[in-house]
């Protein structure tokens, strides 16, 4: 052992007495080292952790414009058990940051700000959505971001503590529309700013459904607030995508369906356009619903050569479901119709946006297409929708945007993200200046949200990282259905307006698809944003 210490501790040197070090000096000068080391060591741990502690006494002092902390907490638990709900594991350590905000009177944001520690961070801020009526928050959104070692902040948009506080509140109605999301944004880079001593060398958004509102809300309005957006299945066009469930809520009133009926429509869709995909798909999903009063009535008539109990009057109700909104008095399209290929069930109900305009004692079944829609559309579209094609402030600092939708989602159908797509590109002048920044993915037979065709896609928050950091084009992604681990299809998907075909010879290949071909909503149900 003392032979062994010699050329470990002499460096290369020979241990001998005219260097002054005897084997047994050596063992008591180790000795003493590494008490030393531990010493040092129990002092470095005890310094992180009352770094640590001025930290969060920092974060308790921060003052807050218009608001204030109610919470700032360490946990070092890798559990995290949520009630009624799932339990995940393996989580880092982190400090929660609460924040209540009162921009206005009338107006209560809450923000949740996940923070890991120093060490972990990778120097991006995520942004993270909400979905339906918000109304709270959901700490399990919070795992998978911080997991990846960045800071994740998410509102509860201001409308706890359900959809009701908005009834007759504009304040509710601007912080749902956009307001909440900008603020919990600034804070949250108040906070970083804060807790680490630096800037955010990044920051993203997520969010799908109502969060794809918040996403284009924030590249609209506040475009300098996020470097990478990904607007999933989003519900931008707020009050005539409302005004579509009101429309199919009234109509499936008058005419219900049962499920073995919707089941032969949506086969009777899926028979009709199977003409139209590859041998993969053919029969199983729809790629592309897009489609035309002829292609209705061959569905229409389709569906009740499949199942003989649809009568005169389900016909009827289904050229107006598939048809989708008009005014009553003009017939400006509003909106337009449930996509061939997906369910009913969730083409309608969300009716509490018609509460927030005419109360909550109206019968929403006595509502009009005439001048009831005229008067909501006034009230609320100013500050819901994400209508504004002038992405430039956005585009010209680097800003890259994912925009993604299903063809078989009847909550938050595709016509509208493939029209201002469009409408984008119309004042741009160019399509391929538009896919420079942003990118629109229509995804085969998904509903809203995974499946009944395509279930799993890649991480679309990696993609625009690398998209906005390394120039990393997301040109083709990978769409699959897995079930039961066992992948049943496997498509290359492409940016609109390409299209997944297939070539015998060689397999699948990109194809140029049409551009266009959904009804355009009328401008009078798109008001200008206001403030």
């Amino acid at each position: 052992m003392l032979d062994a210490l010699h050329p470990i501790y002499h460096h290369g040197h020979p241990a001998s007495s005219d260097r002054g070090y005897h084997p047994l000096t050596m063992i008591v000068a180790l000795l003493r080292g590494s008490c030393l080391c531990a010493l040092m060591g129990g002092l470095a741990i005890a310094a992180d952790t009352a770094a640590s502690a001025d930290k969060l006494e920092v974060l308790k002092a921060l003052p807050i414009e218009n608001g204030q902390i109610t919470l700032v907490e360490h946990s070092d638990a890798p559990t995290l058990a949520i009630p009624k709900g799932s339990t995940f594991n393996n989580l880092p350590p982190r400090t929660v940051v609460k924040v209540v905000l009162h921009p206005a009177k009338g107006s209560n944001i809450n923000v949740e700000i996940w923070l890991p520690n120093a060490e972990s961070w990778d120097s991006r801020l995520v942004g993270l959505g909400n979905g339906g009526a918000a109304g709270h928050i959901g700490p399990g959104t919070l795992v998978g971001p911080l997991s990846g070692g960045h800071v994740a902040v998410t509102t509860d948009m201001g409308t706890a503590p359900n959809p009701d506080s908005g009834i007759g509140n504009p304040e509710v109605w601007k912080d749902f529309g956009f307001r909440a999301t900008h603020l919990m944004t600034v804070v949250a880079k108040q906070v970083i700013m804060a807790y680490y001593g630096k800037a955010a060398e990044h920051a993203y958004f997520v969010g799908g459904s109502t969060g794809g509102q918040q996403s284009l809300q924030e590249a609209q309005r506040y475009p300098d607030d996020y470097d990478g957006i990904v607007a999933n299945i989003p519900a931008h066009c707020r009050t005539p995508l409302h005004a579509y469930f009101l429309w199919n809520e009234q109509i499936l009133h008058k005419c219900p369906f049962s499920e073995s009926q919707q089941r032969s429509v949506i086969k009777a869709g899926n028979d009709y356009m199977a003409s139209r995909e590859v041998p993969q798909t053919a029969g199983k999903l729809i790629s592309d619903p897009r489609c035309t009063q002829n292609d209705i009535d061959a569905v229409i008539t389709r569906a009740r050569e499949l199942d003989q109990t649809l009568t005169d009057a389900h016909a009827e109700a289904l050229r107006k479901l598939f048809g989708g909104p008009r005014h009553a008095i003009t017939g400006e399209r509003i909106f337009c119709g449930i996509p061939f290929g997906s369910s009913f069930d969730i083409a309608h109900g969300n009716l509490y946006l018609f509460k927030w305009v005419f109360g909550a004692d109206k019968d929403l079944m006595t509502i009009d297409f005439g001048k009831d829609i005229d008067t909501y559309t006034a009230a609320l579209g100013p500050y819901l929708n994400a209508e504004n094609t002038d992405l430039d402030r956005f585009r010209k600092r680097g800003g890259k945007m994912l925009m993604i939708s299903g063809s078989a989602d009847s909550c938050v159908p595709y016509h509208a993200s493939l029209d201002y797509y469009e409408r984008v590109a119309e004042r741009i002048g160019s399509l391929d200046e538009t896919k420079a920044f942003l990118r629109l993915y229509i995804i085969p037979g998904m509903s809203h949200g995974p499946g009944p065709g395509i279930n799993k896609l890649p991480n679309m928050l990696d993609l625009v990282i690398n998209w906005r950091e390394k120039s990393a084009l997301p040109d083709m992604i990978k769409g699959q259905r897995v079930i039961n681990g066992k992948t049943e299809l496997d498509l290359p998907l492409y940016p609109y307006p390409t299209k997944t075909g297939w070539v015998a010879e060689t397999g699948f290949a990109p194809v140029e698809g049409p551009r266009r071909g959904v009804d355009r909503i009328s401008g009078r149900f798109l008001p200008a944003a206001a403030e």
